[in-house]
């Protein structure tokens, strides 16, 4: 431990930095330490990590005196906001300028900043064919992201950007699993027409910047996009069907549609959608599939991902 790199790793018991840190602690011969930091150290999740090797460290984001101490010797940090849980793209904001500062301060090696498109730079906040949401965004969770890009390059904090994708897990625990209409028939409803989305596992988001940190400085100053699959809604729909032995069908919708569902954050996601699928060139470019599988080599398509959480999909 003490000869290996401490690589500090926020959001250690969520969806990527858990993918991270594990993909880390799973190796035996990494040169890397995991230095987990949780807002919970009491946690299952984090009581797990401590118990396979990590250093557990409480801290929150929002504290600058406690980024500051979780940066304390360490060689590298993945830095990852949680826009959910506060729905809040200035509060974000704050939060990546806040570790941007911090990185530097503590003479980080390497960064791994989880971010998105700034969309407001495809379609102005003046351009009517999506709602400007807030005043001042398109779709917020990725705004926000996106326009704190500038605090790591400003700060000169070495930095690589990593553009994730759709999570597949998202059929499992943000309720887009398969519906039955008045028809009875199950159907997965998306705004995506017939453009591919590129989609993930979230655990393969950690083992991919995995692999950018075992990269050393190759990928430093690069934005790095992943993905496990590019599927439109049918091939989603018919991958789902294989995989819980029912039919299942798309249910293709406007975004406009999508935006008027009421759930929170409906408005946000239908413009994601719509960005997907009027961008789907560059943001399903931007997210290479062959490269994604060279950083892990673990890399779950969408079937394989299914045969392994197929039956934690609700149904209904």
């Amino acid at each position: 431990m003490p000869d290996k790199k401490i690589i500090a790793v926020f959001g250690a018991t969520g969806a990527q930095g858990g993918g991270l840190a594990h993909a880390i602690l799973n190796d035996p011969d990494s040169e890397f330490a995991v230095r987990a930091i949780t807002r919970n150290a009491n946690s299952d999740k984090a009581r797990e990590l401590a118990q396979k090797g990590a250093e557990i460290v409480t801290a929150d984001i929002d504290d600058a005196d406690a980024l500051k101490e979780a940066l304390d010797g360490a060689y590298g940090a993945y830095f990852v906001t949680f826009f959910w849980d506060h729905m809040s793209p200035e509060r974000e904001v704050a939060e990546a300028k806040a570790m941007a500062h911090a990185a530097k301060e503590a003479g980080l090696k390497h960064v791994i900043w989880s971010t998105l498109e700034d969309t407001r730079l495809y379609i102005p906040l003046t351009d009517d064919r999506m709602p400007t949401l807030m005043e001042k965004y398109k779709v917020p969770h990725f705004d926000a992201k996106g326009e704190a890009d500038k605090f790591f390059t400003e700060a000169g904090v070495p930095t690589t950007f990593l553009l994730t994708s759709f999570y597949y897990d998202n059929f499992i625990y943000f309720g887009m699993g398969p519906k039955k209409g008045e028809d009875g028939k199950l159907t997965i409803t998306l705004p995506m027409g017939d453009e591919k989305l590129a989609v993930i596992a979230a655990e393969d988001i950690g083992k991919c910047a995995y692999g950018i940190f075992k990269r050393g400085k190759e990928l430093i100053g690069k934005t790095v996009g992943i993905a496990g699959d590019h599927l439109s809604g049918n091939e989603m729909a018919e991958e789902l069907g294989g995989a819980l032995g029912q039919e299942i069908g798309y249910n293709k919708i406007p975004p406009a549609v999508f935006r008027t569902f009421g759930f929170p954050g409906a408005d946000d996601l239908g413009n994601m959608f719509q960005f997907n699928h009027d961008f789907a060139d560059d943001f399903n470019g931007k997210r290479n599939i062959e490269f994604s599988k060279a950083l892990n080599p673990e890399l779950n398509t969408f079937k394989i991902w299914l045969e392994k959480h197929g039956n934690q999909i609700p149904v209904g």
